[in-house]
């Protein structure tokens, strides 16, 4: 996995985590699942699409060590496949845990990024429905336990609604994001053209390309006309979304 110079929650001392909490440094979990795509692409396509753009903001980012097994049913192929699936009631608990943790650090400005699912993010699908119920959870549950009960009714949240359209209020502490914009004018598919060149683009020596059209499947009929240079391109729109949605400019 290639990291680039990207800030590893797990490679940094007590000082730099300190530093990151002062500076407000955006935290990043990339999230995704393992799941069959294809003969000529990895179980890890939708993780490595993602940790592998988050790589190349570099060091204005703290990146967290990755959530690999989400909910990816069996819709696309079954067991031994490389499809590995965990179920939304068991990880949003683990993800309220982890974000409540988070926020013990001092962190307020969480985010995950997803791929898997996310054409239809505005209604959600299990792994980030479950991963976005974990963190308003969360923040709810530190809100209680740091002003106590009846918290928001309290005359300090007066300017609540002012605060909530300027989004700097609580709930904007933990937020999920789809690693691409909504309308996105790239191909976006299933193990075809899109996401072979994303692989081509982000990690080549995962990509056999020779077998694109084995297993006879309709989503991977697209696969041979992908490019590295239309990778890049997906890549270059996923970057500026995340620059975007993370306030880096």
């Amino acid at each position: 996995m290639t990291w680039g110079r990207a800030m590893r929650f797990d490679r940094m001392r007590p000082h730099q985590i300190a530093e990151a909490v002062a500076a407000n440094t955006p935290v990043v979990l990339p999230i995704g699942v393992m799941e069959y795509h294809g003969e000529h692409l990895p179980a890890g396509v939708d993780l490595l699409a993602v940790t592998e753009t988050l790589a190349r903001l570099g060091d204005d980012v703290v990146v967290l060590p990755p959530f690999a097994y989400g909910a990816a049913s069996f819709a696309v192929a079954g067991p031994g496949s490389g499809t590995s699936h965990v179920g939304a009631s068991v990880i949003q608990p683990m993800a309220e845990a982890l974000f409540g943790a988070l926020l013990a650090t001092g962190f307020r400005n969480i985010h995950g990024v997803i791929h898997h699912q996310t054409e239809g993010f505005d209604q959600g699908m299990p792994t980030d429905l479950a991963f976005r119920l974990a963190g308003r959870n969360a923040v709810m549950k530190w809100l209680e336990a740091e002003r106590g009960l009846g918290w928001w009714g309290d005359r300090r949240m007066q300017g609540y609604y002012a605060a909530q359209a300027a989004g700097a209020d609580p709930f904007n502490w933990i937020r999920i994001h789809p690693l691409f914009p909504k309308n996105d004018v790239l191909p976006f598919d299933h193990a075809g053209e899109g996401e072979t060149a994303l692989m081509l683009a982000l990690a080549p020596e995962t990509v056999a390309m020779e077998r694109a059209l084995e297993g006879g499947h309709w989503y991977t009929e697209t696969a041979v006309s992908a490019t590295a240079e239309l990778g890049e391109a997906g890549v270059a729109v996923a970057l500026a979304h995340l620059r975007h949605v993370l306030g880096l400019g």
